[in-house]
């Protein structure tokens, strides 16, 4: 799947002040393939957080940028 695919599913998990880890569930339905994993204060700890994971491609980051856009790392 393309990053496109989970824009909306982005949006909603974006929080509006620090970092969150979170995990891509791709044998959950469409709509649902995101999911929090922890929420953390410093970008750096949310990076180390994704690092540590078996897995890092399955997992990014997502904050809002300083404009109020959401990002993903």
């Amino acid at each position: 799947m393309t990053e496109d695919n989970f824009q909306e599913e982005k949006k909603k998990l974006t929080p509006d002040n620090g970092f969150d880890l979170i995990g891509i569930d791709y044998f959950s339905e469409p709509g649902n393939q995101l999911y929090l994993v922890e929420h953390f204060e410093m970008y750096q700890d949310a990076l180390n957080a994704k690092k540590e994971r078996k897995n890092p491609e399955e997992y990014f980051i997502l904050y809002k940028g300083a404009g109020g856009e959401f990002l993903c790392r």
